[in-house]
């Protein structure tokens, strides 16, 4: 009886977002509709959008895991995001929103030259498919094993169902469905909390008789120096991947883009507490978690403290929560392939028209490629740490000099080649090479900052050096000419774009306003088969709907003015 309550909870909501990526099919215009929403999409909805793209299952797994075996120290990983956060609204998202640019590969192409831009963008490409598409095998896993589905069908549904409302409606399509896969998880988790401190013996019980260490803020392997160097990644990754940089051009100004990763930011000084507390509890209710079982901490807690239905709703908001990080890089993978490859080499000339038809048809070749990824998994074993790997080796060498070249007017794009490919190397060495044949490995904090630091110092190295020597790059005076000439040719505003996209701003407020009203219907029907938490399921359903009057007044006030 619960399996099914749970499974139909899944299927209702999941059609229900299709519907909500395929109401956006008829938005997107152009390049700019499609890929950064007309360049105006509220600040608030592009924060929630990059704390949800933020973030998969494995938050809950591979955080909840820590969680149960080392305590708070979970909680004191995960705010290094919020430092990365406040150190990129304070400098790094203003300045990508000023470049002027759709995507980072074109101020890459623009400020750098083509070939380092062709070069990241294919190592880019690959590495999204690889790590999407081992994130998309985990969530199936944990929802086939959670309800007993076949494994391969599971993966084939969840995908083809991710890709969808991704290629059909666009990032308003992939935003919304953020918002709404916000709401849903934290609806969520605010209602284990409550259950799980129950199941646990209550507050004094959780303080009193805890593992000794279980509160202190760094515990086991996760050290200081871990901390420093993984606050330092975050610092890289928030202000300079790819997908993230996607949200600080959607909005309508520099001032925008910098409250987009303060509110990244804030949600990440609260919602790691939320999230951390579960598997912590459990720790009291089952101390007998051992090795890789710990990864079950969080689905442990939930199904022992859920009623029916609400098993099915964590499991919703885990799945979607992970399909946003991946919708993200599928969009935005998208958006590159289109504008910097298809637009800036194959067809120069091509109508919108005939963009809008190769970024929907690319949305789906690189989605099937994630889906064929996520099917090979269990029969090569490992690649989901081996993508990890390969995230850990690229992600200072290709996110460094990009960053550093939004401040500098002397980098050029040879020393960029130079330094991102022998910081590639070494890390190679270290990360993958040494290990094998000599055994010699770095620790956590030394492997994380090797990978920050070596293109970090070697970019330090270069500036000084091209400071000494006097004179600006050429590749830095050529963007200068290119914005001059772009200022010239966007003076002028087209009054039908401008309403259009308009309207697709209140489109989408409207869209938002509506499912957050049916997520709290759907609340208050699971309130019949939630027995004694029934009353917190009633409050919190009543909270969502209040919620959904925000958007709806903020279309409506931009529908007036």
């Amino acid at each position: 009886m619960n399996v099914a309550i749970d499974t139909s909870v899944i299927v209702v909501f999941s059609v229900f977002i299709m519907l909500v990526g395929f109401s956006f099919s008829r938005t997107g215009r152009n390049l700019k509709s499609f890929f950064a929403a007309g360049e105006a999409v509220p600040w608030f909805i592009g924060g929630l959008s990059l704390f949800m793209s933020f973030f998969s299952a494995g938050t809950f797994v591979a955080w909840g895991s820590i969680a149960y075996k080392y305590g708070w120290v979970a909680v004191t990983i995960q705010w290094t995001m919020c430092i990365g956060g406040l150190v990129t609204g304070l400098y790094l998202a203003p300045k990508w929103k000023a470049t002027g640019n759709l995507t980072a590969a074109e101020f890459i192409r623009e400020r750098l030259g083509v070939g380092v831009q062709q070069s990241y963008i294919y190592i880019f490409m690959a590495v999204s498919l690889l790590i999407k598409g081992s994130v998309l095998y985990s969530v199936a896993r944990l929802v086939s094993s959670s309800l007993g589905f076949p494994l391969m069908p599971s993966t084939v549904v969840l995908g083809l169902l991710m890709i969808a409302y991704t290629a059909v409606g666009g990032l308003w399509a992939v935003m919304v469905t953020d918002i709404l896969q916000f709401v849903i998880l934290t609806a969520a988790v605010l209602i284990i909390i409550p259950l799980a401190f129950d199941a646990a013996g209550g507050v004094d019980k959780f303080l009193h008789f805890s593992p000794e260490g279980f509160f202190d803020v760094v515990n086991g392997e996760y050290t200081w120096g871990f901390i420093f160097a993984f606050a330092l990644y975050h610092i890289f990754y928030i202000g300079g991947n790819w997908t993230f940089v996607q949200r600080y051009t959607s909005v309508d100004t520099p001032r925008s883009a910098s409250k987009v990763a303060y509110l990244f930011a804030a949600l990440y000084i609260i919602s790691p507490v939320l999230w951390m507390l579960p598997p912590m509890l459990y720790k009291l209710i089952d101390p007998s978690l051992q090795g890789a079982d710990t990864e079950n901490a969080y689905l442990m807690v939930c199904k022992h403290v859920l009623p029916a239905g609400l098993m099915g709703l964590i499991l919703t908001g885990m799945y979607f929560s992970t399909s946003a990080s991946a919708n993200t890089a599928l969009n935005v993978v998208s958006a590159v392939f289109t504008n910097d490859i298809y637009k800036g080499r194959i067809n120069p000339a091509a109508t919108d028209n005939k963009l809008m038809f190769v970024a929907r048809l690319s949305s789906w070749f690189f989605g099937l490629g994630m889906i064929a990824v996520a099917l090979i998994v269990p029969y090569i074993g490992g690649i989901v740490e081996f993508t990890l790997s390969i995230a850990a080796i690229t992600g200072g060498p290709l996110l460094a000099p990009p960053i550093w070249a939004l401040f500098s007017r002397r980098l050029t794009g040879k020393a960029t080649m130079y330094i991102t490919g022998l910081s590639l190397a070494a890390n190679l060495l270290f990360k993958i090479i040494l290990p094998f044949t000599s055994g010699i490995r770095l620790n956590r904090a030394d492997e994380m900052l090797m990978g920050v630091g070596l293109p970090f110092l070697m970019l330090l190295v270069f500036e000084l050096y091209a400071r000494w020597k006097g004179g600006l790059s050429e590749e830095y005076l050529h963007l200068q000419q290119v914005r001059a000439q772009r200022k010239v040719e966007t003076k002028t505003t087209d009054p039908e774009e401008a309403a259009a996209i308009r309207q697709q701003n209140i489109f989408g407020l409207k869209v938002i306003s509506f499912s957050l009203a049916f997520i709290a219907v759907l609340l208050f029907i699971l309130c019949f088969f939630a027995a004694g938490s029934a009353t917190l399921v009633a409050v919190i359903a009543t909270i969502i709907l209040l919620l959904a009057l925000i958007p709806l007044r903020a279309s409506r006030k931009n529908s007036a003015s």
